[in-house]
């Protein structure tokens, strides 16, 4: 963020992808916790989509239960990541195997993500009914997600792996 996108893995030589640089008042890391008012999030360090790509979890009460949200940061392998014998992100397909490992151990009731695609917000949000089950509540929702975005991940690195072999 410091760097204005220009020290990315990815984007580094792409000028349309820089931005003006960002203050950094805090680094977070791997458990670290954030106040909101009366909500504190917990980050989960879920690299590979992004270097530092962070999900966040916390529990919601409401009406006597408790829900585990998930805000998943995310897990999709970005078109033309090398994920093998990268010099610039050597360890990105490690980070796709810590972040999968992560994701799997996460309780969740309520999925979220950085994108709306990955929680399918739209549809979910067009079926919010009052009196009707809450369609955001969605476990398998997300266990499917994590599950496909394993295999696609899987799929293109055994093809990056043959390729380079």
């Amino acid at each position: 963020m410091e760097s204005g996108g220009r020290i990315d893995f990815f984007y580094f030589n792409d000028s349309t992808a820089h931005f003006p640089p960002a203050r950094v008042d805090r680094t977070l890391h791997d458990g670290d916790q954030v106040r909101l008012g009366a909500t504190t999030p917990m980050a989960h360090l879920t690299a590979g989509h992004t270097l530092g790509d962070t999900t966040w979890t916390l529990d919601v009460p409401e009406a006597g239960h408790t829900y585990h949200v998930v805000i998943f940061g995310g897990a999709g392998v970005n078109p033309g990541d090398n994920l093998v014998n990268d010099a610039y992100y050597p360890q990105q397909a490690a980070d796709f195997e810590r972040t999968f490992q992560t994701a799997r151990a996460l309780p969740c009731d309520i999925f979220l993500g950085a994108h709306g695609v990955y929680f399918g917000l739209l549809a979910k949000y067009q079926r919010l009914q009052p009196g009707s089950p809450n369609p955001f509540i969605d476990p398998a929702g997300y266990q499917t997600y994590v599950t496909d975005c394993e295999q696609a991940f899987r799929v293109e690195l055994a093809r990056q792996w043959a390729a380079s072999h």
